[in-house]
């Protein structure tokens, strides 16, 4: 069936930092049509009205969903704990993309799974990472065969992520895995399935103390045969030097290591690098690099609302990224938060 995207409306709920920075950028690059915003704060929408030519800007939501009809997708990019109001207002069978993530806890995020289905709707959430360039250029190695079995999976992020500009983080009592970290664990289940089970440690630090959290070791358990770990540090303030931002993703025939560019000198970012190597019998091992176009903001963001552009069009029939598979994505996140505490050994037990 061929696709023709710009003819379906986005109307964006929400004229915050991510809408700017990503949300509507992707969607110029990529010809969407956005016909009309609607925030809290008037002015704002108003603002980013200006910047980006939206025609209309609507005071409040229930006049956004009138004009909106059932022929557009609502794009919501609220506070996490905002998403079940905005649902209650949006029409049965209305098209939605949620900003993530699912709700502040699982139990938030059952709630949306509920009222998603009791009105019928086609929705999904903006888990992105699964559509930067680089990861679909992953995706398709491994679905290849190219780098055998996998077999290894690592996240690791050393970086000094400037919190200050996410104001709403302050008041948070989840950070550093709801609102980061949760990129990966999402990550590592589009590309392994759900784990069995999950350990994790999330802790602040002595000069941010404001913040819930801002550091995570999380361990994804997918028993013997693959390793998947997630380490993240937003607090390397020593500059540029030793910042480093990585997926590493090996198998039984080669590997891949990814330079995620974006989260280092955040918001400037260096460029990403795609590089794999494949074992070859009698050869010593050659890395090679990918050349790749876009990155993960702001290219990333139009992979997110195709997945729902592409249910309005009949060309699939539900999207990848829906909340009925990204709850599971809740559930590693909420297994995360409890695992903390729960399973350590402590060292008096053992030194009697």
């Amino acid at each position: 069936m061929q696709s023709n995207r710009s003819s379906i409306p986005v109307y964006m709920i929400g004229a915050g930092g991510i809408v700017n920075d990503a949300h509507l950028p992707a969607y110029q690059l990529a010809g969407y049509t956005v016909a009309g915003i609607y925030d809290m704060d008037t002015a704002k929408a108003q603002a980013t009205a200006a910047r980006f030519g939206i025609a209309a800007v609507y005071n409040e939501l229930p006049a956004m969903v009138l004009a909106a009809g059932d022929t557009g997708i609502f794009d919501i990019a609220v506070p996490a704990d905002h998403l079940t109001a905005v649902l209650q207002v949006l029409p049965a069978n209305a098209r939605v993309l949620m900003q993530k993530p699912m709700g502040m806890d699982y139990a938030q995020a059952t709630e949306i799974l509920s009222i998603t289905r009791t009105k019928k709707m086609t929705a999904a959430v903006n888990f992105q990472l699964r559509y930067a360039p680089f990861i679909t250029a992953a995706r398709k190695l491994i679905d290849d065969g190219v780098i055998g079995e996998l077999c290894d999976i690592e996240v690791n992020v050393n970086v000094h992520t400037p919190w200050d500009l996410w104001k709403f983080l302050y008041e948070s009592p989840r950070v550093e895995i709801l609102y980061h970290s949760i990129h990966y664990i999402d990550l590592i289940r589009w590309l392994a399935g759900n784990p069995v089970g999950v350990f994790a440690k999330t802790v602040k630090h002595p000069l941010m103390h404001e913040l819930a959290s801002v550091r995570s070791n999380i361990i994804m358990d997918y028993g013997e045969l693959l390793r998947a770990n997630i380490l993240t540090n937003h607090c390397h303030i020593y500059g540029l030097q030793h910042q480093h931002s990585y997926i590493k993703l090996e198998g039984t025939k080669g590997a891949i290591r990814i330079t995620m560019g974006v989260l280092m000198n955040y918001p400037q970012g260096v460029a990403d690098q795609f590089e794999y190597v494949v074992l070859e019998e009698g050869k010593a091992p050659a890395w090679k690099t990918l050349p790749l176009q876009g990155s993960w903001f702001p290219h990333a963001f139009i992979g997110s609302m195709q997945q729902v552009m592409d249910v309005a069009q009949g060309i699939k029939s539900a999207p990848d990224n829906s909340v009925e598979d990204v709850i599971d994505t809740m559930a590693c996140v909420e297994a995360a938060y409890l695992s903390e505490g729960r399973h350590r050994i402590l060292l008096k037990d053992i030194c009697k």
